[in-house]
């Protein structure tokens, strides 16, 4: 198995043999399954009993494993290695949060601490103001990773600021949100690594014109200089950094109105669950190693069973913006088709990842995934402990999980055919002991250690992402159109733009 197509045709053939037999015949024949394909990490369990591999299969992917180098691969990601080739940089996410006594820590991990303090000095001048209310104005990395830990740690907050979002350069979001808060009570943080960032810009522009300059403004951007020709001042200017993506970003200046809501305290502590995982990964044997668990079965359901969709299924409504947060670090970092070196891969990558809430989901798209005509594996995601005081309800809840589970792998007869459940549709299980923080931290960490598994079982690049930039070009092309000022160059483009200007 020297080569990738090797190894992945290795899988195949497993995936062949597998083929006339159903999870629920997997099951039955092994009756220690239950806990020999289960692992914890710090208060994070996973279940992968419901994948459809046996001990031979899984047994092939971690040879897999280490034939792709993969201890290797993560030393070198951990320890500051060059792993965005592409652009030629480190990928140091994991400095962010590290107390590591390794290469990272010396410059990167100095840096993110510098700039952790100059967060917690800002946000004791803006407790001590008559602010009650911050505006975070990102979009992508700027706004998927602050929005999802704020809404999943709302609990944990002092109460003492609400944050709210503006991303979208749609102004209805703006008109909608502003009209609810007081000029006079509000700043604003500008994330942007470039501050170039049109829609980033433009929302920028509005909130500064609203809130009658630039007196209340902040920014976490890579250049002061462009921030304070907008009119902030460089003494409320963060650090971002080009050795880590946007969507790695959380860890950083980037979640300063996490920090904001969270505490300091809070803050750190979601930072040590990342940091635990980080260990995990590193230290860990791949015969326990959890993120590199949840990759192979990726892998497994990508290339060996080609599956083309995967669904995030959070069973807490406190982390029902995972799947978005999910869709960006995955497809994002996976939706790759070349490899290293810029040559065309011949093998499937990202799958298409989406999802939604329990138990919401279960009455709009469920449907699909037990009777339709194509297998969407699954990561279904629970929470043990709840943090309110309603335990019924809290049964109810985790007993629809556990149902939806069991339903997907076993199936049903039926009896009549609209009534019979196929089953053998393969699910991963994560439960959390208690949804704060530090677990919060550790269970994004996991998908991000995940992602870079998969890459390298893939041989491409998690960490560059160029497919975004086209799209902007044209955009920028196409306004002077919109705008009168111009011919669009696509005959399409500019019959939709007449289009447009005449009923404009």
């Amino acid at each position: 198995m020297h080569s990738i197509a090797a190894r992945l045709a290795h899988l195949k053939s497993h995936g062949a043999r597998l083929a006339g037999h159903s999870l629920k015949q997997l099951i039955a024949r092994e009756p220690d399954r239950a806990a020999r394909m289960a692992l914890k990490v710090d208060g994070l369990y996973a279940s992968f009993a419901r994948q459809h591999v046996d001990a031979e299969a899984l047994d092939a992917l971690l040879a897999v494993a280490q034939a792709s180098g993969m201890g290797a691969a993560i030393r070198e990601l951990l320890h500051g290695a060059s792993v965005n080739r592409s652009e030629g940089r480190p990928a140091l996410h994991s400095a962010l949060r590290t107390a590591f006594e390794a290469p990272v820590a010396s410059g990167a991990a100095l840096e993110a601490h510098a700039a952790r303090q100059r967060m917690a000095d800002m946000a004791q001048a803006l407790r001590a103001s008559g602010v009650t209310d911050i505006i975070n104005v990102g979009i992508g990395g700027s706004d998927l990773g602050p929005r999802l830990a704020l809404d999943a740690l709302k609990d944990f907050g002092d109460g003492r600021f609400t944050i709210h979002f503006l991303s979208n350069v749609d102004a209805h979001a703006a008109t909608r949100l502003l009209a609810g808060l007081d000029p006079a009570k509000t700043a604003a943080i500008l994330v942007s690594k470039s501050f170039g960032t049109q829609e980033t810009l433009l929302n920028g522009q509005l909130i500064r014109d609203w809130l009658g300059g630039g007196e209340r403004l902040y920014a976490v951007s890579a250049n002061v200089p462009k921030a304070e020709a907008f009119g902030i001042d460089p003494s409320r200017v963060l650090p971002m950094w080009d050795w880590v993506g946007g969507r790695y970003s959380l860890w950083s200046a980037v979640g300063f109105s996490v920090l904001l809501a969270l505490g300091e305290d809070g803050f750190a502590q979601m930072l040590a669950g990342a940091e635990a995982m980080d260990r995990h990964f590193l230290e860990a044997p791949a015969e326990s190693n959890l993120p590199l668990w949840h990759a192979l079965f990726a892998v497994w359901n990508r290339n060996a069973e080609g599956h083309a969709a995967h669904a995030v299924l959070p069973y807490d409504e406190r982390l029902r913006l995972l799947p978005a947060y999910l869709q960006q670090l995955v497809m994002e970092s996976l939706g790759k088709r070349v490899d290293h070196d810029g040559a065309a891969i011949e093998h499937d990558t990202v799958p298409v990842l989406w999802g939604g809430a329990g138990t919401d989901s279960q009455h709009s798209f469920f449907q699909a995934l037990h009777q339709g005509t194509q297998v969407v594996p699954a990561d279904f995601i629970g929470v043990i402990q709840p943090d309110h005081a309603h335990a019924a309800q809290h049964r109810v809840l985790l007993s629809h999980l556990l149902a939806q589970v069991e339903a997907l792998a076993n199936g049903d007869e039926g009896d009549r055919p609209q009534r019979h459940f196929p089953g053998n549709r393969p699910s991963t299980l994560i439960l959390l002991d208690r949804l704060t923080p530090r677990s919060f931290g550790a269970l994004i960490a996991l998908y991000e250690h995940s992602v870079y598994a998969q890459s390298v079982l893939w041989g491409i690049n998690a960490f560059d992402q160029f497919g975004v930039e086209l799209g902007k070009t044209l955009a920028g092309g196409l306004l002077p159109v919109l705008e009168g000022q111009a011919e669009a160059q696509d005959p399409i483009s500019a019959a939709l733009a007449a289009e447009i200007l005449s009923r404009g």
